[in-house]
């Protein structure tokens, strides 16, 4: 439902790309808002923050003020922010709600979401749900995937495809898609929500009995999942395996769909389909169903496959160097997510690049593919220790460790016999550089720079 925000005191909690969107759009609404950010005012942002002054809406950094937390109306937090940090302590001691960018775009607007969530492959299959659906209607990709929706609410659009985290889910008590897809649950974020059982039940939330869904689509090829999807009550969709209506699947080397009894259609060969492995396909699968419940037509959805191409950052291509073929998948920040990856070159000689920032998840799944599918591992950054142990433990020795920068790395991945050259790191990024998308770029430079 809709608020009146004239002269109502907002808290946006973080000066990031999503609190930023929500502080101009509620300023153009008439709220008095207060952005307040822990660290230090940096150089990069300082434009930016001189633009959001000159609009009137007010900022605060190292600190969060008695003046800003009082008499507030509403908070909007940034999606990084625990709720056990001091501030959101402070905020429930006060009872003020907080609620995320997300829930807000959503209390703003008629517009209906299509919202993908998941351990993995949510942003691939973001990209490829929105590419298909402006075969025939005029769709925007939002959320986790960098664009805050709320920048996007005075744009003319008939669906919302929304990228949603486990951080944005746990501050979004009312968002109710028209479409849900859960594309897979791994291990991750875990100290952010205090345990696995509390990641899981933020990703849950999407489809609780209170706000269900129109329509919910799982991965039946993740166990947990499938469990999960066959005790949910709401009209659901598989993609994965193919069971008697509601789904989608492989079979004979093409994807089907199926919507009731007997009605399987074929969709897709996968020779025709750019994206490689297998979970490139369960993206495809869960993109194609989203597509079927808005009416695109099956010959459009077939061409927007075909033309669609990898994100950036995402076991992308990057070209054929030295004689290696270099593929960059730089937004690999867990081990399962460097899992999918390797799985996509079997029967090829590959040198994987990894480490980073270690998320202390589980690392024996990610050894046994390592054995199965790598020929030689190239180790770096802060997690490197704790990988080669592991990796030496479950009996895998072709290691190279880098004690040095990053290029080090590459340059020895590049000496390495191997047919390809995979930087697919299981780690985030922020030992060495600000994201994973910093990481990805300065790998593909100093890798054509190698030309």
């Amino acid at each position: 439902m809709k608020r009146k925000w004239f002269d109502k005191k907002v808290l946006i909690l973080g000066l990031s790309k999503s609190g930023i969107a929500a502080a101009k759009y509620l300023n153009s609404k008439g709220a008095d808002c207060f952005i307040t950010e822990k660290k230090s005012l940096a150089p990069k942002d300082e434009q930016t923050v001189k633009e959001l002054n000159e609009l009137g809406i007010k900022t605060e950094f190292e600190n969060h003020s008695e003046e800003f937390m009082s008499d507030v109306y509403i908070a909007v937090t940034s999606p990084g922010i625990p709720p056990k940090s001091e501030l959101m302590q402070k905020l429930k001691e006060k009872n003020i709600q907080v609620i995320s960018e997300i829930e807000l775009a959503y209390l703003e607007t008629q517009v209906p979401f299509i919202a993908i969530t998941g351990t993995n492959g949510k942003t691939t299959t973001t990209e490829l749900t929105n590419f298909i659906i402006n075969k025939e209607y005029k769709a925007e990709k939002c959320g986790n995937i960098g664009i805050p929706p709320c920048s996007l609410l005075d744009s003319k659009t008939d669906y919302f495809v929304c990228e949603v985290s486990s951080f944005q889910l746990n501050y979004s008590p009312s968002f109710r898609p028209q479409i849900a897809v859960w594309m897979n649950f791994t291990p991750d974020h875990i100290d952010w929500h205090g345990g696995l059982d509390g990641y899981f039940e933020a990703k849950a939330s999407l489809f609780a009995a209170n706000k269900m869904p129109g329509f919910a689509i799982f991965n039946a090829e993740d166990e947990k999942l499938l469990e999960f999807g066959q005790n949910y009550s709401g009209e659901k969709f598989f993609f994965g395996k193919e069971f008697e209506q509601n789904c989608s699947y492989i079979k004979d080397n093409a994807i089907f769909y199926k919507r009731q009894k007997g009605s399987e259609e074929k969709i897709i060969d996968l020779k025709d389909i750019p994206l490689v492995g297998n979970h490139n396909y369960q993206n495809v699968m869960a993109s194609l169903i989203s597509a079927k419940l808005v009416g695109i037509d099956t010959e459009k959805i077939r061409e927007a496959i075909k033309e669609f191409k990898a994100p950036e950052h995402r076991c992308e291509f990057v070209a054929n160097i030295q004689g290696k073929d270099v593929y960059n998948d730089s937004k690999a920040t867990n081990p399962e997510a460097a899992i999918f990856a390797l799985k996509s070159f079997e029967g090829k000689s590959v040198t994987l690049i990894a480490g980073g920032t270690d998320k202390n998840t589980d690392l024996t799944e990610f050894c046994e593919t390592v054995k199965k599918y790598v020929n030689h591992v190239v180790l770096l950054g802060l997690a490197k220790d704790r990988f080669e142990a592991e990796l030496r433990k479950n009996g895998y020795e072709n290691i190279i460790m880098i004690d040095g920068s990053f290029q080090d790395g590459v340059d020895k991945a590049f000496e390495l016999p191997d047919e390809v050259v995979l930087l697919s790191p299981a780690c985030s990024s922020y030992d060495m550089f600000s994201g994973y998308e910093e990481r990805g770029r300065v790998f593909k430079e100093y890798a054509l720079s190698k030309q």
